[in-house]
């Protein structure tokens, strides 16, 4: 099986940061959204599809994946300032183009305006964008939030277990992205993914970025809009918030910022169903 482990020392922690492909000007950067098992299994059916091209890298936050648990707060400075570190130690320099899934799409603004000459382009896969979580922060009380995830890792608690309960939330759990039932992934490499999915469950990184998230968009929305070119894949995730829809909000982020737009019927973990798709998109998109 492929040795996914690299791991470099930042912060008193050690972060695994794996990369493949060819030696090309950019790397392309995957990073995680919140809460995913093993970032390196996870986005293998979109980046082992760009790296014939490109040189790909995978950077694992504290508490993900092989990672080791965190030493600091996980604000969004921090978040961005651990990938970076870890990456020159793991001998990947800029200039990179960054691919955040999710969470991380504030991670990734936050870096490409901060440091505008290491980033040259974002790939957004279904990224989280900062005036979506500010929809959410007006309508969504933050006491409420810190319920809904102590009400999270209650449940996850009980998967944790792997009894009755860990079964029937399969779907919604360990094979949230179909990874574990569908063939972009070995048997070896689901296994390695059970093993990750159990270990990290219940990291405490998880629910502090959930806690974070308001302080972080605020952050990130602080350092303006995007100025780097970018290609946004929108899912048609359903959203609790009222005013705006996660699809509206992504297309009108990506209209403030002239990134070009793609949208999609296939979900959230979209880069598991239609990875063929998005790689060629976002290659295309590269070469212009």
């Amino acid at each position: 099986m492929m040795n996914y482990e690299n791991k470099v020392k930042v912060n008193n922690t050690f972060l695994n940061v794996y990369s493949e492909g060819k030696n090309s000007e950019l790397t392309i950067i995957f990073m995680s959204g919140s809460g995913v098992t093993s970032p390196v299994l996870e986005y293998k059916p979109i980046y082992h599809r760009m790296s014939d091209e490109y040189k790909i890298a995978v950077v694992e936050k504290a508490g993900y994946g092989f990672s080791g648990s965190m030493t600091t707060k996980r604000t969004v400075e921090n978040l961005v300032a651990e990938s970076r570190k870890a990456l020159l130690l793991a001998g990947i320099n800029p200039p990179y183009v960054l691919a955040p899934h999710s969470y991380s799409g504030f991670e990734a603004i936050y870096w490409a305006n901060t440091y505008p000459e290491e980033v040259k382009a974002i790939l957004g896969i279904d990224m989280g964008f900062p005036n979506m979580a500010l929809a959410q922060a007006k309508e969504i009380p933050e006491t409420q939030k810190e319920k809904m995830v102590m009400q999270q890792r209650k449940i996850l608690s009980v998967v944790a277990k792997r009894g009755l309960l860990a079964k029937l939330l399969k779907n919604k759990t360990i094979n949230a992205s179909g990874l574990m039932t569908g063939n972009e992934l070995t048997d070896e490499e689901k296994a390695l993914y059970q093993e990750l999915f159990y270990k990290n469950l219940l990291n405490q990184e998880i629910s502090e970025e959930a806690l974070l998230m308001t302080e972080n968009a605020i952050k990130t929305d602080n350092t303006g809009i995007l100025k780097c070119p970018a290609c946004f894949y929108i899912s048609n995730l359903k959203s609790p918030v009222k005013s705006i829809t996660w699809q509206d909000a992504g297309i009108a982020y990506a209209k403030q910022c002239g990134g070009e737009v793609h949208l999609s019927e296939q979900g959230h973990m979209m880069y598991a169903l239609i990875p063929h798709e998005m790689a060629n998109t976002f290659k295309a998109f590269l070469k212009k």
